[in-house]
């Protein structure tokens, strides 16, 4: 069953990627969605009864899905379920299981659409819609955001005031990941979202879920053929004005392979 995969990133903890994806649940019936835990065999320094996970950590990832192994009233999944969603993974890994757990939870989704929040695994798998969670201009901004600013489709900053400072706007909060992200001599032009502007971005996703349901229905019925794995294709990043060269997805090119096609 083919769906579309949107991540909920952020630049650092606390910045709202929890409460902005199940904003986003209510706006997507039928949806569902995952939570990457990463953790290690010790103590993370923390409450170990509130954050702690290294008691399930095993030699191969753990993934946990439906509501009776999910839902709990204090935890981020059981957040997602009270949102609306149709089924919740939950996945615990260690460093090392990150790509084999993502791609674990990835084959149980059933709808039309899942919703994944986390970072680390933005480096192993592609996503059709990347939403960065920023904070203010004070917000400590953690080295793993590179991985999600570079594949970023919009980012989203909740409207916040710190410290008694004026609130920054989405805009700022752009400049600022291009300035510590950013390439030399050239920024990426994205669209930002502030709280005001969610409806804008729900309409958004639901625009790049319409187009991609419908290329996937025309790839399945035969009228379109897509390039083999790892062939340079023009793609439209949101908020440039130009195409840039990306590979071709793995979870895409399979289409051709299934109707015996040469890859």
């Amino acid at each position: 069953m083919s769906f579309i995969k949107v991540a909920i990133a952020g630049v650092s903890s606390e910045v709202g990627k929890t409460t902005l994806l199940c904003e986003l649940l209510r706006e997507l019936p039928g949806w569902e969605a995952i939570k990457m835990t990463r953790g290690h065999y010790r103590s993370c320094g923390k409450d170990p009864h509130a954050c702690c996970v290294s008691h399930l950590l095993g030699d191969e990832p753990l993934v946990r899905s439906g509501f009776l192994r999910t839902y709990a009233s204090d935890k981020d999944t059981g957040r997602y379920w009270d949102a609306g969603a149709a089924n919740v993974h939950w996945v615990i890994v260690t460093n090392e299981q990150v790509e084999r757990g993502i791609k674990l939870a990835l084959e149980r989704v059933r709808a039309p659409g899942v919703l994944i929040e986390g970072n680390s695994f933005l480096r192993f798998i592609d996503v059709d819609f990347a939403v960065l969670v920023t904070g203010g201009m004070d917000t400590k901004i953690k080295s793993s955001a590179r991985w999600a600013f570079q594949k970023a489709s919009a980012v989203y900053l909740r409207d916040q005031t710190f410290d008694g400072a004026e609130k920054s706007s989405p805009g700022e909060s752009l400049e600022l990941l291009n300035s510590k992200f950013g390439r030399v001599g050239l920024k990426r032009s994205l669209p930002a979202y502030g709280a005001s502007d969610f409806p804008g971005l729900v309409k958004r996703i639901k625009q790049v879920h319409s187009n991609t349901s419908s290329v996937t229905a025309r790839l399945e019925s035969g009228l379109v053929r897509l390039p083999r794995s790892g062939t340079q294709v023009p793609f439209l990043n949101d908020g440039l004005a130009a195409w840039e060269p990306r590979s071709a997805p793995d979870h895409l090119s399979t289409v051709g392979r299934a109707k015996g096609e040469q890859s």
